[in-house]
C-alpha cells in the first residue's frame, strides 16, 4: 500500500509511463463540442491556457468501464459508463497528490489521487445508456466501484462521489 505522500510520485511516474499512447506530443488536443470537464494545478499537458478542457467526445475516447451498482443516490441497480479517473489523469499528466473535485454548484471535495490509482473509479456520463442530464446529477458524475469493491460503499467514498462535476483541481 502506498502512503498518501507517496501516491503524487507514483502517480507521476506511472503516468509518464502510459500518457504518449493518450495525448500528441504538443499536448492535448481541443475540444470540438462543448466543454464539460476543466483540468487545472499540476499538470503537464494543457489546451487552453493552463488548463487541460474536455469535451464528451474527448472524455468517451478513454479507456473507460462499464458499473453496475446499487447507490444510496438511485433506486435498485443502475448501469453507469464513463472514462476510468486514472485515464483522465493520465492523459494531463497530473503530479498532484490530491485532487479538488468541483460541481457546478461549487460543492466540492478533495481527494487523494492515490483513489484512482487504487480503484477503477469513473466519471461517469452515462446511466442506464443515457447521457446524465445536469438536473438528474450529471453531466459527470465521479463513481466509486461499488460494484466490485464493497468495502468503498461508506460516507468516506459518498463523499467523494461528486456528481454535476465541472472541474478537477490536481494539486
Amino acid at each position: 500500500m502506498f502512503k498518501l505522500h507517496s501516491a503524487g510520485i507514483f502517480l507521476a511516474v506511472w503516468i509518464t509511463a502510459l500518457v504518449p499512447a493518450v495525448a500528441g506530443a504538443g499536448g492535448l488536443p481541443r475540444p470540438t463540442g462543448p466543454v464539460v470537464l476543466t483540468v487545472s494545478g499540476q499538470i503537464a499537458r494543457t489546451n487552453a491556457g493552463d488548463t487541460a478542457e474536455f469535451d464528451l467526445a474527448m472524455l468517451e475516447a478513454l479507456p473507460g468501464r462499464t458499473a453496475r451498482v446499487s447507490t444510496p443516490w438511485a433506486e435498485g441497480v443502475n448501469t453507469f459508463q464513463g472514462p476510468l479517473t486514472r485515464a483522465v489523469l493520465d492523459a494531463v499528466g497530473a503530479r498532484g497528490s490530491t485532487l479538488k473535485i468541483t460541481a457546478l454548484n461549487d460543492y466540492s471535495a478533495d481527494v487523494p489521487a492515490d483513489d484512482f490509482v487504487r480503484f477503477d473509479v469513473i466519471l461517469a456520463l452515462r446511466k442506464n445508456d443515457a447521457y446524465l442530464p445536469i438536473r438528474n446529477q450529471g453531466p459527470i458524475f465521479v463513481m466509486y466501484p461499488f460494484d466490485t469493491n464493497p468495502d468503498l460503499y461508506n460516507e468516506v467514498y459518498f463523499s467523494r462521489s461528486v456528481w454535476q462535476v465541472r472541474s478537477i483541481e490536481v494539486r
